[in-house]
């Protein structure tokens, strides 16, 4: 998955060359602050929207240049000269989104700058197209049927002007994205990685190849320009690839080397906390970063879903509020209010709302998945499927879809499909406990038992979100009938619901303080059993058990009998419990914090 190894470099223009070349370190910020804002004008210049709004916002976090160390704009070209009045005049029409038109009056130009502008207007203009013939056919199994028509013209457009070395680092980028438009996908990476070499300062070209590279050793394999911007993409590709540690080392790297004011590493780091279910602490740094920012919007909709895992319904529908003021047709703002009406039980709202979001944008992968969710809500299975399979389709490393895919065939009782499903969810986040425990009940449902106890024990190693490992773990060995397996499980879920400050309910308890009973009751160690009982008899399901035992055992006291030490007890319960007070419990399931990254 290399890519080519000479990679021959092809200047923007001969002035700017020097000043776009990049060094492997943060040094001289001044420089990087220069490139920066070239870079920004350079992208605006060819309707490269996005990147020269990341390259401006990060221009803005570092310190202001002096008038005398500005850098002054590239010099015309005699080609570019040449083609001024038709590249003017069709940038004004590519800007209102005349795409067509603006290609139209660009057929002929022959300065990289005017080329570029006249096969992205192309490109723009088959997406365009693609998208309206869709729009009204969101249902949402038509989504993937239409194609750009235009892709294979440029492609073949494009194939022979890389072949003569004609492209530059932009022309490059271009054809990278059609490549992986037609699904070329190993063909894509090599050019992404060649555009990043002659133009690192591309932040497009780095996102590009983020979205085609599917785990870490992968990664190992590319063969990338050694440049500061690399560390900006190996944070964003590892929080991409839920390697949050490392995400959160490098975003704070670049803190310490002079990004602290950067709204783009903040938001990154937020939802690097986000990933790993770590919602405090995510919370905390979006509502700074709504006090930094009052007025932005991306990465709100990751904010609702903390919200909404929280049940803030008056934090989220201040949000929604928000939002729809600044810009009620953003897509994010379309995820925020189908959040909101969603955590109100509206889910027939919310799924207009998430569908809305698609018409704006048919590739925008967290409405897709929530849109899942919501026809799961509904009940409408076959609808939540095609949801899934299209956040699928736009990005495979995502562990919710296959999760909800998972989920919709255990519903319809399907367990071999399911557990596939859950497998995949299982390899993307190994060490996420849901994951486990849904591959343990497909286990077991299969009979596969061995297998399911090895999930259920993992799941708890790795930090059981729900606490229901262990109480899993413990029938599968009482219906194994390995009696002192199923109560040692039973002992460490009591202790580690009683170790925890939060009181909270628990709705296996009762279950494991009857099991328990029983099993100190048959091993004669009547103290333990007795305790075991007397909790039992706080519950309304086991009350009545409760107390006949512990009638039984004052009776066989009264008698005379004594305990045994024939049969091997597991460990005691510890001495808090006998004191007969009121457990102190975990957090609750919604709060994902524990979880081990």
């Amino acid at each position: 998955m290399a890519a080519s190894t000479s990679v021959v470099p092809v200047a923007v223009t001969a002035a700017v060359a020097p000043v776009l070349s990049t060094n492997s370190d943060f040094s001289d910020l001044r420089e990087i602050k220069k490139q920066l804002l070239l870079i920004a004008g350079l992208t605006r210049e060819r309707g490269l929207l996005h990147s020269s709004k990341w390259s401006a916002e990060l221009a803005f976090s570092l310190p202001s240049l002096p008038l005398a160390e500005l850098q002054p704009p590239p010099p015309i070209t005699e080609e570019d000269a040449q083609d001024m009045d038709a590249y003017t005049l069709a940038k004004a029409y590519f800007d209102v989104k005349e795409y067509d038109r603006a290609a139209h009056f660009l057929h002929g130009c022959d300065s990289k700058k005017a080329y570029f502008l006249y096969m992205y207007s192309r490109y723009l203009s088959g997406e365009k197209k693609k998208d309206d013939e869709t729009v009204d056919s969101l249902g949402p199994l038509e989504k993937g049927q239409v194609k750009n028509e235009a892709l294979r013209e440029l492609r073949v457009e494009l194939s022979k002007k890389h072949q003569a070395r004609e492209l530059d680092g932009f022309g490059l980028y271009l054809y990278g994205v059609v490549l992986r438009k037609l699904d070329l996908v190993k063909e894509a990476i090599d050019v992404f990685v060649e555009a990043t070499h002659v133009l690192p300062l591309h932040w497009g070209a780095w996102l590009e190849l983020c979205n085609l590279i599917t785990d870490k050793e992968m990664l190992k394999f590319l063969s990338l320009p050694d440049t500061w911007m690399k560390e900006f993409f190996l944070a964003h590709i590892y929080t991409e690839l839920q390697l949050i540690e490392e995400a959160l080392q490098k975003y704070q790297n670049l803190i310490d080397v002079g990004f602290s004011k950067s709204s783009y590493i903040v938001s990154q780091i937020a939802v690097a906390y986000h990933n790993i279910r770590d919602i405090d602490k995510a919370l905390s740094i979006f509502n700074e970063l709504r006090k930094q920012d009052p007025y932005r919007i991306e990465n709100m909709d990751t904010f609702s879903n903390l919200l909404y895992v929280r049940s803030m319904k008056s934090e989220l529908s201040y949000l929604a509020h928000n939002l729809c003021e600044i810009d009620k047709y953003r897509v994010e703002t379309c995820c925020v209010i189908g959040n909101y009406y969603s955590l109100r039980s509206q889910h027939e709202k919310a799924a207009l709302y998430f569908q809305r979001a698609l018409k704006l944008n048919p590739r925008y992968l967290g409405a897709w998945t929530l849109m899942g969710h919501e026809y799961m809500e509904m009940k409408n299975t076959s609808a939540a499927i095609q949801a899934y399979r299209h956040a699928i389709e736009v990005n495979k490393r995502d562990y919710r879809a296959w999760y909800g895919l998972g989920q919709t065939y255990e519903i319809l009782k399907m367990p071999f499909y399911c557990l596939y499903y859950y497998r995949r969810a299982h390899q993307l986040r190994p060490n996420d406990s849901r994951m486990l425990v849904a591959l343990g009940e497909c286990y077991e449902k299969l009979n596969q038992l061995v297998e399911a106890k090895k999930c259920y024990w993992r799941a708890y190693a790795v930090g059981d979100v729900e606490k229901m490992a262990l109480v899993k773990l413990a029938k599968l060995h009482e219906q194994l009938t390995e009696s002192e397996q199923a109560a040692q499980c039973y002992i460490k879920y009591i202790q580690d619901i009683y170790s925890c400050g939060e009181i909270v309910e628990h709705l296996e308890e009762s279950t494991a303080f009857r099991y328990l009973a029983q099993y100190y009751f048959k091993c004669k160690l009547w103290d333990e059993a007795s305790t075991c009982a007397q909790k039992c008899c706080a519950f309304n399901d086991t009350r009545e058990e409760g107390k006949a035992l512990l009638r039984q055992i004052l009776q066989l006291r009264n008698q005379g009998e004594t305990p045994t030490t024939e049969v091997p007890a597991p460990f005691f319960l510890p001495a808090s419990l006998s004191a007969n007070n009121t457990p102190t419990r975990r957090v609750s399931p919604l709060n994902l914090s524990s979880v081990t990254p």
